[in-house]
């Protein structure tokens, strides 16, 4: 157990060297097998995981560069610790409904290689490390957008590199800023997470941080108005590359924000509460109202992607236990059922070649079992109860509640409008008569593609019934690293509203 953090990281890696010795027949198998192990050994992570205990487990560190406080530092906690998970399984799952067949052994190599660095952007406790893997993500990413999307792929895939860059180009700033200043009150040069995470900085140093790392994570997320470059990509990619960006890239962003703005500055954190949240309302409202205009099926769901990860960044910023589980919930929900729709949308494109819904009408006669599992992952995207999607969106809403109860009511839209464009999108596409006879004798779901799409089915269901089993470790170290920020704050709002939190969360 002392190396399985490095094994979970680096095995896809070694995988992806071997399988350029790999004939193409058997390429696809390979993968399976390679991500389907990695999601075995991330399971037995977190079998091994003590989730009473709210710190940091299976550590590990290596010197890199010594004299510059560079190492390699890894570890997990409940807030890493599922995202890991979710990104072993929807890699995993991803690969099963992989119905691609261009230069498809550099395709999965390409995948293999992309599932290291998302991992190790969830392992990381070196500040470097996290952001070499953060930047290597954006490698194989481009690669699967530029070399298997659509028409537009190469502009797709610029748009995407330069926007998410520009954002990591500002990071590093706050980054080497933060190192000098803790440099300056320690004599020492570090970039453990550790040892940032205890340094009590200036407000006002505070301020330009959080400036900075702001930038980084909201362009991954992707916020208002830097998230356009977000429905062009997933337009664009392949479904495989849609499923794995929104599964997985995009909680990168949020994660950022848990990990680093909140614990390092929690000051600046409190202070600019209101300003996020009302960009997140705007994503929240604006972008579900660009939804209910698309006629493409696959930007519905795009626009429903960046509407729905406002409601994570509200519940993050409510600085209290029930806001940020409720965030780092949904972001698993959105993982799994915004994964399982584009994943669904590839489908029908597999056998009509577009995504109109106006090509489409009566879908539920031709093809039942796949209009069946359709409605289910609508109802969840949409927060229906018993559904995954409510208990993180609830949590998120409940939390942020105690910060502004009005401001919540508005957030709570994101149910009643993201019901209107799911909705919608079901009626035009599965109801009605069939008008266009090429629908009439479409193939339903086959073996392969419900061999993909069931798991995640009976994981909405499970988890929107029974969310304990990984609500709780999660709560344990939101609670942990919100009391380290009631001490680590310095103004007096902070102090309090924490303080606060912290009382509630203890009370629980």
């Amino acid at each position: 157990m002392d190396s399985i953090l490095t094994l979970l990281i680096f095995f896809p890696l070694v995988a992806a060297m071997f399988g350029f010795l790999i004939e193409k027949e058997g390429i696809r198998a390979y993968g399976i097998a390679v991500t389907g192990i990695e999601f075995i050994l991330s399971l037995f992570l977190w079998l091994s995981f003590d989730g009473t205990n709210a710190g940091f487990q299976f550590l590990q560190t290596t010197p890199i560069i010594a004299d510059f406080g560079i190492n390699y530092t890894v570890g997990v906690d409940g807030i890493s610790l599922f995202l890991v998970v979710l990104s072993t399984f929807m890699t995993m799952i991803a690969l099963i409904g992989l119905t691609i067949k261009k230069d498809i052994k550099n395709l999965i190599i390409s995948v293999l290689f992309l599932e290291m660095t998302m991992v190790g952007v969830f392992l990381s406790l070196d500040v470097i490390l996290f952001y070499i893997f953060w930047e290597l993500s954006l490698i194989p990413m481009l690669y699967i957008i530029g070399a298997w999307g659509a028409d537009n792929r190469i502009y797709a895939a610029i748009k995407f590199f330069l926007y998410t860059f520009a954002g990591s180009l500002f990071m590093l700033v706050g980054i080497l800023y933060f190192a000098y200043l803790n440099q300056q009150a320690t004599g020492q040069w570090s970039f453990a997470i550790a040892d940032w995470h205890a340094l009590k900085l200036p407000f006002e140093a505070q301020l330009w941080i959080f400036g900075a790392f702001f930038l980084g994570f909201a362009i991954k997320v992707p916020m208002f108005p830097f998230h356009t470059w977000l429905p062009y990509a997933h337009g664009q990619a392949p479904t495989i590359g849609s499923v794995i960006l929104a599964a997985v890239l995009l909680k990168m962003g949020t994660y950022g924000f848990i990990r680093f703005s909140l614990p390092m500055v929690p000051d600046a954190s409190v202070y600019f509460i209101i300003p996020v949240a009302i960009i997140s309302l705007i994503m929240i409202v604006y972008t579900a109202m660009i939804a209910y205009a698309q006629e493409d099926m696959k930007q519905v769901i795009a626009y429903s992607s960046v509407s729905h990860m406002g409601v994570i960044v509200l519940g993050t910023f409510a600085m209290n236990s029930e806001g940020i589980t409720g965030s780092i919930f949904l972001m698993i929900s959105h993982g799994i059922v915004s994964g399982a729709l584009f994943m669904l949308v590839g489908v029908i494109y597999d056998r009509r070649h577009t995504k109109m819904m106006g090509e489409f009408g009566g879908l539920a006669m031709s093809m039942p079992r796949y209009a069946t599992i359709y409605a289910i992952m609508l109802m969840a995207s949409v927060g229906l109860p018993l559904t995954i999607g409510f208990v993180g969106e609830f949590l998120s809403l409940m939390g942020f509640f105690r910060i502004s109860p009005i401001m919540t009511a508005i957030a709570g839209s994101t149910i009643i409008l993201g019901a209107v464009y799911m909705l919608t999108l079901y009626k035009r596409s599965f109801f009605g008569p069939i008008t266009n006879e090429e629908n009439r004798n479409l193939p339903d779901l086959t073996k392969q593609e419900l061999s993909a799409l069931v798991p995640l089915v009976l994981l909405v269901v499970a988890l929107g019934i029974y969310p304990k089993p990984l609500l709780d470790p999660i709560d344990n170290s939101v609670k942990h690293m919100l009391k380290n920020m009631e001490e680590k704050s310095i103004t007096q709002d902070a102090k309090d509203l924490l303080a606060e939190a912290t009382r509630i969360g203890e009370a629980k």
